[in-house]
């Protein structure tokens, strides 16, 4: 079964008894491509938004992983979204490793996704040492919430985001740090991977939880 099969599988079969409605592991996706399913995209101008699955032995679930592997300019944000999917409320979890990004680092996870231009992020920086929330309008970034919190790149480290409604919690590591409300989207949207600019970094372990009512 590949991996696009294995999550319509999960998904067709959400229920809201707590087992997970999506996920994705890239194990069956073949290193070197985009694996089947998602679509790399972009917000902002120039040159990059390159993923790929690759290999690293320390992944939490396999060796394969989803990796945005160019180093693009500062006004460039880098997408890589899941075509089928889409949710309003959700609880989503996705384990990310920076490996390269002198301008930047890191990435996270986007939700209520509309178009390249419209959209929620939230992003940990170990270059920066933060952890924040945006929204996306229109191509604008807007940021929603912001805490300083020091990582380590070339580690695993796991975000989770609870959006219910307009109240949006974000966890890094299983510990809460963002707690904000916003109503900009509120219909439902695709899921996604997010860097900005050289940030170079290995994604796995996306995982979804749905309430039963979706």
């Amino acid at each position: 079964m590949n991996t696009l099969c294995l999550m319509l599988t999960l998904f067709n079969g959400a229920a809201g008894d707590g087992k997970p409605a999506t996920r994705w592991d890239f194990e069956d996706a073949a290193v070197g491509k985009l694996p089947p399913g998602w679509t790399a995209t972009k917000t902002g101008k120039g040159e990059g938004s390159v993923w790929k699955v690759a290999e690293d032995k320390t992944a939490p679930k396999g060796p394969k992983v989803l990796a945005q592997t160019a180093a693009g300019p500062n006004s460039l944000y880098n997408l890589c979204v899941a075509d089928k999917a889409r949710f309003t409320d959700l609880d989503l979890s996705v384990s990310f490793k920076a490996f390269a990004g002198k301008k930047d680092q890191g990435g996270g996870p986007v939700w209520r996704y509309q178009d390249a231009d419209n959209y929620y992020v939230v992003r940990m920086n170990p270059l920066e040492d933060n952890f924040r929330l945006y929204k996306f309008v229109a191509g604008k970034r807007i940021q929603l919430a912001s805490a300083d919190i020091a990582v380590a790149d070339g580690k695993w480290h796991t975000i989770r985001v609870v959006h219910k409604g307009s109240r949006i919690q974000c966890y890094l590591n299983g510990k809460l740090h963002l707690d904000e409300k916003d109503d900009t989207f509120k219909e439902a949207g695709k899921i996604g991977l997010w860097t900005k600019a050289d940030a170079q970094t290995y994604f796995d372990a996306i995982e979804i939880r749905v309430s039963a009512k979706q």
